[in-house]
């Protein structure tokens, strides 16, 4: 009939490609498409037309361009994919906050149940990621969930409350995302979690208070509130002395590193003897008679480097040098405190004269300093105050130091210093320190500068006896620009009494007479500086053995392993002797055995 499909079959099976398709073939479309692949062979057998499915190709897959939507407004997967990973991909900064810092009450947990201190350290090495996005709602938010109101250690979470000013924060309060029904679970397993959540919430060890109050005493500190944090602290530090656990060892430390910031920045400051920094040194000299005591390790060398800086900052050598003679720091000391106390043991003795022990000292620091960028400010300074006790040794630093990375601006008031002192020109040397009087003042490194002088005019008076075999006294007074030749006279012999310059004095003519300069390879002076560069490498070894870690309780495995093979022994020569073993069954290694 005209106006119908020649196939037409009144709609009561599917056509295909004007071909009708039995119950058999569409199963076996069926089944061949969920396995990914084509149409059942058995109909192209049988003669009948297949639709072949084509794949698309892989350029028309990785294309930019979206695939047009089909007629009735399917959306393609390729962009339904795209916007779940784009949903996943935004977390909420508050959430991943609070999560990051409860993720280390884990290892405060497994620092506690193995008695291992670096799960402690590797808590306190996540603060520096944590403390640019504190704030008072995230700790109370984390306080509020970590605390259940019925806790024993509840007066503590409203003490870190009240500290950053949430008093009225209920604690137990649960997250947002506790409080979501799954539809998958049922209410009751839910419920369940929930109790079990609380349970374990209530059981809080006091590592994880003192980590919580440290985050608060780091968050005043960054907010500037000195006063209000030395008063946490001083709570804090208290609380600490009443508890005597070995694992808070190098959470305490922390505490008092933070107490005396926080001591430092109070009116009035050093050095005058009413600053705070001063009140606080009985606190902290009990702080360290107790660690001592405890053998806390921690707390002893971070107290020792906090008292020698407090008596530097008041400029009380004397009291610094009697704590650096009655006490002794820990030789398993963190690398950190290392630096900080050689930084600081070498400027005592650069104060006190004795500049071989301080530019020992100093090159340690230097050396032990960590290489990263948030230290950066603690290499230049103990490398400005050791360019100084070169300056003041007589030596001339090299020009490779002044050019390291980020050295090269700071460092630049000591080169043109350095290049004064080297010349010997002292016109040179006092505009340097005009012009540069307040970074040197700013470094405290400016009395130490002013004792230059002298060697600055030896270094002169040495320059001239190496380029002339013989000088009046009048002109070295006019180059050296001294006042007279009295003057002239009286550095001179004193060179040659100390052994900076090889000449003789002629007062009765007024003239200096330089000595041949002998072959310093004769004398014993190389074989004392490679005796000194051995004896850094083989003090730099030992520190590296000292170092090094061995897993716990080693000894012991070894120790019942060959308890073992004792016991193997015996049984097997208890057996030869009763006949049941021979050379035979020991596989021909009894005679070696």
């Amino acid at each position: 009939m005209p106006g119908k499909t020649p196939n037409s079959n009144g709609g009561r099976k599917p056509v295909e490609n004007g071909v009708q398709k039995n119950s058999k073939d569409v199963a076996n479309d069926k089944s061949s498409a969920a396995k990914g692949k084509p149409a059942a062979k058995k109909g192209a057998k049988e003669g009948e037309d297949m639709t072949v499915v084509v794949p698309p190709s892989k350029n028309t897959k990785q294309s930019s361009v979206p695939p047009p939507a089909d007629a009735e407004g399917d959306v393609a997967m390729e962009d339904s994919e795209k916007t779940e990973e784009e949903l996943e991909v935004k977390v909420d900064p508050v959430t991943q906050t609070i999560s990051d810092i409860k993720s280390n009450f884990a290892l405060l947990d497994r620092a506690v149940a193995l008695f291992d201190a670096r799960f402690s350290l590797r808590a306190l090495r996540s603060i520096s990621s944590l403390r640019k996005r504190l704030n008072p709602d995230i700790l109370a938010q984390v306080i509020a969930e970590s605390y259940p109101p019925t806790s024993p250690s509840a007066s503590v979470a409203k003490q870190l409350l009240s500290a950053i000013g949430r008093e009225n924060v209920p604690l137990g309060r649960q997250s947002s995302g506790n409080e979501m029904e799954v539809d998958s679970e049922p209410k009751a397993q839910a419920k369940n979690g929930a109790k079990k959540d609380k349970e374990a919430s209530k059981e809080l060890i006091p590592e994880v208070d003192v980590f919580l109050a440290i985050l608060v005493q780091v968050y005043m500190f960054d907010t500037k509130q000195f006063q209000q944090g030395a008063n946490f602290s001083k709570y804090l530090s208290e609380r600490i002395h009443s508890l005597n656990r070995r694992t808070l060892d190098s959470l305490s430390a922390k505490v008092y590193f933070y107490f005396s910031l926080f001591c430092e920045q109070l009116t009035p400051q050093a050095p005058s003897p009413q600053s705070p920094v001063v009140t606080l040194r009985p606190t902290l000299l009990a702080a360290l008679r107790t660690a001592i005591l405890r053998k806390d390790v921690d707390t002893q060398a971070s107290v020792i480097v906090l008292l020698l800086r407090s008596y530097l900052l008041t400029s009380h050598i004397s009291q610094a040098d009697l704590l650096v003679s009655h006490t002794q720091f820990p030789e398993n000391a963190a690398n950190n405190q290392v630096a900080r106390f050689l930084y600081y043991l070498g400027r005592i003795r650069a104060i006190q004269l004795r500049y071989t022990e301080a530019h020992e000292h100093l090159t340690a620091a230097t050396r032990k300093a960590p290489a990263s960028q948030c230290a950066l400010g603690f290499s230049q300074t103990a490398t400005k105050l050791l360019l100084v006790v070169e300056l003041l040794m007589g030596d001339i630093p090299e020009r490779a130091t002044f050019r390291a990375n980020n050295m090269e601006q700071a460092l630049h008031p000591y080169f043109l210093l350095v290049q004064a002192v080297r010349v010997g020109n002292l016109e040179d040397f006092e505009t340097t320190i005009a012009e540069h009087a307040d970074t040197f003042r700013r470094d405290s490194t400016y009395s130490l500068i002013l004792r230059l002088r002298q060697n600055v005019i030896k270094t002169g008076i040495r320059m001239m006896s190496l380029s002339y075999s013989r000088i009046s006294l009048r002109d070295i007074c006019i180059r050296l620009h001294l006042g007279s030749e009295e003057t002239a006279e009286y550095i001179v012999a004193k060179a040659i009494r100390d052994g900076v310059i090889e000449a003789t004095l002629d007062r009765e003519r007024g003239f200096m007479k330089s000595k041949e300069v002998g072959d310093v390879y004769a004398t014993r002076e190389p074989g004392e500086a490679f005796h000194d560069r051995i004896r850094a490498c083989l003090a730099l070894h030992d520190e590296s053995v000292k170092a090094m870690r061995f897993p716990m309780n080693q000894h012991r495995l070894e120790l019942k392993n060959a308890q073992e093979a004792r016991e193997r022994e015996r049984e097997m020569a208890k057996e030869i002797q009763e006949g049941d073993l021979d050379e035979d069954d020991l596989g021909g290694d009894f005679d070696g055995m």
